[in-house]
Order: structure tokens, then C-alpha cells, then sequence
């Protein structure tokens, strides 16, 4: 109904201002006319040659106005009125609904002028619109020659348009109310089924899925509202899943203070063990609950502090640092030269985090390496192992949270690898592993070196 009504409100707005503009225009062409006709009778008498004598007209004043009515033809609602002597002379022979020259008002108004007038003057025949000027010769006024357009017969030649721009107007009203109900009804029902469907979900059940037929714009819709549906029931099973296992994990060490502070003691020394112990569960909790922070924040922009790194010192700093984590034979395959956009905070957090996981996994007599290089604009970290490796099935499984593969060092919560690789596709960036049992483990770490602008989500 709305639509309707707007498109009537137009409708009628555009009628009004195609007439306004057809108007506007019809008083300059009318302009144009009278002001064409009077410069053609100034340059006959100034210039013409009289057909009779063959000499210029001079003051022969009625012989320029017979040459001009016998060459000039008026337009069909002109009329060309002369006056020599205070009196009518010749006019155009047209017939109009009004003779001006036997008009006495009018007679007496431009046989008398001296200098040239326009205007508008109502008659019994309506309004017309003219252009009077005196013809000087000698220094006096010998005679007037006038141009006239009646108006409102001009104006009716306009209507017929007027009246088409309506018709096309109504015409294109009908059919947009029809088209837009159709389309209306076209369009609600497909929401009403996107709406039906919405009310049935639940925070328990994400299953329900919306019929998607035909290959429009609400098709598109509902195909939209289904993959939206599947993102949230993918991401709330796995957030089912990460408060079971976050439970799970914090309730040990929760349970371990529990029993201590119940069992503490008046002696001194078992009140230090047990307050070292609870201080390492603490501990252990306390960078849990960073790691998980970090993971809560994976998809944020504000993860990253994005700035100039210098690879090779960036390799170099972790390489010193990751020879403190235990007493491997430690060495540095190669250092790129080159650097790269990122945050060199969380760049070296990945990489500590996966000389931890090395140490955690090989023996005091393993080798453990870290190497880096820059090519095809990416920049490629690793660190290298020679461990007891990974078996094939367990390697996509390490990168899941809380996942625990092989034997683990006694603060590892399953949280590390998990840390490396939201690090790595915050960068825009990947991590892969390459492991073969009895033969060691290499993870990859690879980022491209320019990094887009982060967008908030």
C-alpha cells in the first residue's frame, strides 16, 4: 500500500514538473520568435533592396513592410501587425481567434511607441505574448512593426504530451503495484519460512535447516541463513566441547590445593612443601588461563601488534632463549636475511612454544634445530627434532586443544600447538608438521611476509 501510494505521489509530481518544463520551455521558444522576426525587418530596411526601384529602401518605410509580410510567413499562432502614420497598415493574413488591429486598446498602446516594448496583454482571444518595435528612419519614427503569439493556443499544443507523460505515468503505476505485490508475496514467503525456521532453533539444537529452491536473491538468503547456521553449530559443539575440557583441566589443579590446604599441617617443613605445591598448580593455572586468553583472542585484530621484524634476529633471540628450555643438542640450521610485517611478541611465542614441545619429546641426547629463510614472499620458521616422531593418525589431532599425543612434560596442558597455529593464521600464515615414528618430528611455521590491515570482525 505504501508503495503504492509513493509511486502515485511521483507519478503525480513527475506529470506537474514535465508540464512546468514544457511551459518553461514554450516562453523562451516564444521569446526567441518575436525577437527573430524583429531583427530580420531591422536588417531589411538597413539592408534590403527595394524590389521596385532596385535601390536601397531609404525612408520608404511601407515598402518595407509589404517585402517583409510577402517573404515572412508567421508560425501558426503568430500574427505580424504594421502601423505607419498612428494608423493600422498591413498584417498577415492568418486566421486567428482575435484580430489584434481591431483591437482600439491595443491600436492606441503600439501605434504611438517610441522605443521598442514587450509583453503580455489579455484579449477576448487569451493571453498574448508580443514584441513591438518602431521603425526609425531619418531620426523619426515612421512606422511600428509588431510581433504576436497567442499564448494559451501554444500552451494547448503542449498538453498532448502532458497528457501522454500522465497516461504512461498511470500505466507504469498499475503495473509497478501489481509487480510489487507479486514480488511482495514472493519474497514474504520464503521469509515467513526463514522466520518459521528461526523460532525453532535452540542454544540445544542447531540442526534445522531452511528448503532452498530456485536460484534468486531469497534463495541466496536462505542458502546464507543455512551456512550461518552451520558456523554456529560447529562453533557452539566446539565450544561445548573447550568448556568441558577447560573444566576438566582446571578442576585438577583446583582439586589438588583443595587437598592440601585440608591437609596442612602445623610442621614447617611439610607447610613449605605444601605451599610450593599449591604455589606450582597456581602457576600452572595462571598460564592456562593465558594460553586460553590468547586462544579466546585468535580471531580478534587486536592479537597482533603488526611491525618491522628482522628475521634473522628474530631466529637468532629464539634460538638463545629455546637453549635454556633443557639440555638438548641444540643448533641453528640457517638464518634468513630479510624482514617481515608481524608481531614479533607472538612470532616468538609460537616458536618458543614449539622448541617446548621438541624438548618435551626427545631425550637429553636429541637434536633439536631452528632455521628460517624468505621465498616467493613468504617467510618460512621450523623446528626440528630427532624424537620418537608422531604417528600419521595423531598428527592432525595435535593442533586441537587439550590434545595430548605421546608423553607430555608435567605443566603441559594441550594448549601449546593450538597457540602456534592461531598465531600463525593471525598472520594470514599456516603450520604443518612432518613426522615419521623412530625418526624425529619437523613443524613449519610459515607467514607471508606483508600483512593486510586488520579488520574487526
Amino acid at each position: 500500500m505504501a508503495f503504492a501510494a509513493l509511486m502515485a505521489v511521483a507519478t503525480v509530481v513527475s506529470v506537474l514538473l514535465v508540464r512546468e518544463v514544457l511551459l518553461a520551455g514554450l516562453d523562451d521558444r516564444i521569446d526567441a520568435a518575436l525577437v527573430q522576426e524583429s531583427r530580420e525587418l531591422e536588417r531589411l530596411a538597413a539592408r534590403g533592396i527595394d524590389p521596385e526601384t532596385g535601390e536601397p529602401f531609404g525612408d520608404r518605410v511601407r515598402n518595407v513592410l509589404e517585402v517583409f509580410l510577402e517573404r515572412n510567413v508567421p508560425a501558426r499562432n503568430e500574427a505580424f501587425l504594421t502601423f505607419v502614420g498612428g494608423e493600422p497598415y498591413e498584417r498577415s493574413r492568418n486566421v486567428l481567434p482575435y484580430r489584434l488591429d481591431e483591437d482600439q486598446a491595443l491600436v492606441e498602446r503600439w501605434s504611438s511607441i517610441t522605443e521598442t516594448d514587450a509583453g503580455d496583454v489579455e484579449t477576448p482571444g487569451g493571453t498574448v505574448r508580443y514584441l513591438a518595435m518602431p521603425i526609425i528612419a531619418n531620426g523619426e519614427v515612421k512606422g511600428v512593426f509588431v510581433a504576436a503569439v497567442f499564448q494559451d493556443l501554444e500552451a494547448e499544443e503542449i498538453e498532448p504530451a502532458v497528457r501522454a507523460a500522465a497516461l504512461v505515468g498511470v500505466a507504469a503505476l498499475l503495473i509497478g503495484s501489481m509487480l510489487a505485490f507479486l514480488l511482495a508475496r514472493r519474497i514474504i514467503k520464503p521469509v515467513q519460512a526463514v522466520e518459521a525456521t528461526a523460532r525453532t532453533i535452540s542454544e540445544s539444537d542447531l540442526s534445522r535447516r531452511i528448503d532452498v529452491s530456485g536460484d534468486d536473491e531469497i534463495a541466496h538468503l536462505a542458502d546464507t541463513f543455512n551456512d550461518l547456521l552451520e558456523r554456529l553449530e560447529r562453533a557452539f559443539t566446539a565450544q561445548r566441547a573447550f568448556v568441558d575440557d577447560a573444566g576438566h583441566e582446571l578442576r585438577t589443579p583446583i582439586t589438588i590445593i583443595r587437598g592440601q590446604l585440608e591437609l596442612l599441617s602445623e610442621d614447617p617443613e611439610q607447610r613449605r612443601r605444601a605451599i610450593e605445591l599449591v604455589t606450582g598448580e597456581l602457576d600452572r593455572m595462571n598460564r592456562m588461563v593465558n594460553d586460553l586468553l590468547v586462544l579466546a583472542k585468535a580471531q580478534q585484530p587486536e592479537l597482533l601488534e603488526l611491525d618491522l621484524v628482522d628475521v634473522g634476529s628474530l631466529t637468532r633471540e629464539v634460538a638463545e632463549k629455546g637453549a635454556m628450555l633443557g639440555d638438548r643438542r641444540w643448533r641453528v640450521d640457517v638464518v634468513a636475511d630479510g624482514g617481515l610485517v608481524g608481531d614479533r611478541q607472538r612470532l616468538a611465542q609460537a616458536l618458543i612454544e614449539l622448541m617446548k614441545n621438541a624438548v618435551d619429546h626427545t631425550e637429553a641426547d636429541d637434536e633439536i634445530a631452528i632455521g628460517s629463510e624468505i621465498s616467493g614472499g613468504l617467510a618460512r620458521f621450523w623446528v626440528r627434532d630427532t624424537g620418537a616422531g608422531i604417528p600419521a593418525e595423531m598428527q592432525e589431532r595435535i593442533f586441537e586443544r587439550f590434545s595430548r599425543v605421546g608423553p607430555r612434560g608435567p605443566e603441559g596442558a594441550g594448549l601449546g600447538l593450538p597457540i602456534v597455529r592461531a598465531i600463525a593464521e593471525a598472520h594470514g600464515g599456516q603450520v604443518r608438521v612432518e613426522s615419521e615414528v623412530g625418526r624425529g618430528t619437523t613443524f613449519t611455521f610459515e607467514i607471508p611476509v606483508d600483512q593486510d590491515p586488520p579488520v574487526a570482525p
